[in-house]
Order: C-alpha cells, then sequence, then structure tokens
C-alpha cells in the first residue's frame, strides 16, 4: 500500500505515454526546421544553377560576338560548355619542341589578349569569374616516338608548363597598367598538362597535331558558392 508521500510524488512524474508523445513533438519539429533548412538550401542551389547557366550562356555570346571573324585566320574554336578558346595550329604557337612563341603566334595573342580582357573583366562577368586557366597540351609522343611513355609524359609536362608560363608571361607584358596586372594576378593562372587531355579523332585514336594545342579557358564561381551553401547548411 502507497504511502501519502509516494502518492504525491507519483503524481509529478509523467506516464510513458506522455513522455514518449513529448520527444515525438520534439522530434517533428527537428524534422520540419531540418525540411525548410533543406528546402531553402535546394531553392539557393537552383538558383546559383540557374544564374550559372545564363552565365555561360551569355559570356559565350559575348566571346563570339568579338571573336567570331578572328577565330578561322587564328586556328581557333571556343568550346560552348567549357568557355575555352582553344588554339589548334601548332605550328604558328611554337617552335617544335620549345617553348619560344613564334612571332605569328605573338601577333594573335597582341590582337586576342586585350580584348579577351576587356570582357572578362567588364562589370558584366567579373564577379562571376573564379579563374582564368591557361593551359598548354601536347600530344603523348616525344622525340618522334622513340621516347618510352613515360619519359614522353613528363618531357611533355616540363614542355607544357614551360609554353604556358611564357605565353602568361607574354600577356603580361601587354598589360597597360597596374589594375590590369593586379586582375591577372588574381586571377589567371598558367598550367602545363602533358598528354592528360589529348584529342581524338573519329576512330578513337589520338590525333596528335589536334592535341598540340594552348587553351584559354574560363571558371566561373558558381561551384564555389554551392559548397558554400551546403556548407552553410550543414553547420
Amino acid at each position: 500500500m502507497l504511502t501519502r508521500r509516494e502518492k504525491n510524488e507519483g503524481e509529478y512524474w509523467p506516464s510513458i505515454s506522455d513522455l514518449m508523445s513529448g520527444l515525438m513533438l520534439v522530434f517533428l519539429l527537428i524534422a520540419i526546421a531540418y525540411m525548410r533548412n533543406v528546402e531553402e538550401g535546394q531553392k539557393k542551389i537552383k538558383k546559383v544553377a540557374v544564374a550559372y547557366q545564363e552565365t555561360q550562356v551569355t559570356l559565350y555570346q559575348s566571346l563570339m560576338d568579338e571573336f567570331k571573324k578572328d577565330l578561322p585566320q587564328w586556328k581557333a574554336e571556343i568550346d560552348k560548355e567549357t568557355l575555352s578558346i582553344q588554339f589548334k595550329e601548332p605550328e604558328i604557337l611554337f617552335k617544335t619542341g620549345s617553348a619560344e612563341i613564334t612571332i605569328a603566334f605573338k601577333e594573335v595573342l597582341d590582337d586576342f589578349f586585350p580584348r579577351y580582357l576587356n570582357i572578362l573583366f567588364s562589370p558584366k562577368f567579373e564577379k562571376s569569374i573564379d579563374e582564368i586557366r591557361i593551359e598548354g597540351h601536347t600530344s603523348s609522343e616525344w622525340s618522334n616516338g622513340l621516347s618510352s611513355r613515360k619519359d614522353a609524359y613528363f618531357n611533355n609536362m616540363a614542355l607544357s608548363q614551360d609554353r604556358t608560363r611564357a605565353v602568361l608571361e607574354y600577356c603580361y607584358g601587354l598589360l597597360k597598367n597596374d589594375q590590369q596586372r593586379a586582375k591577372v594576378q588574381q586571377y589567371i593562372t598558367a598550367n602545363g598538362l602533358s598528354s592528360s587531355k589529348t584529342i581524338k579523332d573519329n576512330s578513337g585514336h589520338e590525333d596528335k597535331k589536334l592535341s598540340r594545342r594552348v587553351e584559354f579557358r574560363t571558371r566561373t564561381n558558381a561551384e564555389q558558392k554551392i559548397v558554400e551553401i551546403i556548407e552553410h547548411f550543414e553547420k
């Protein structure tokens, strides 16, 4: 038989069902809050993705409007997906096996690079730019195919790095003021990629001539913005 004190104490203890109901309510509120955060995060990511697509299309169109007439004589193309301007005529880029820029390619860069920067560093696009990459690409062979694959890869890596640095250094010399130089130092990198991204022909074989190229590739900051959104909602 319970004493009066035990009865009074018992009145203050919630039943198991009441406790479970309370916990379920707490979990429900947490789930709702989480779902709202997820939904909000998804909306923000979608907004960034839409803006990214619009920027890609607009920037591609701006580059085409500016350079369309010049591309054939430069032996160049603009890739819509990567926003990469590809110079594909190795004979007018560098001397064979050398990082020395030809006079013909210097003349192309004299015309191309200032106009290129005017587009990318315009108020319309500058805030969307994350990186401008000067990429050097080679074929997979070295010394007419007499080197091993390993030696060819590393020799071409050194050559492609020297070439992209030479291009960057030459383009840097075309800049007119400290403001342009500061922006170039902030955004532009030189990347030698050896034969890691060769071009294939229709049969799937390497096109050694087209693989030897220089690209000016633009990366927007959409990816970084999405990462920041995800990290924010994971905290």
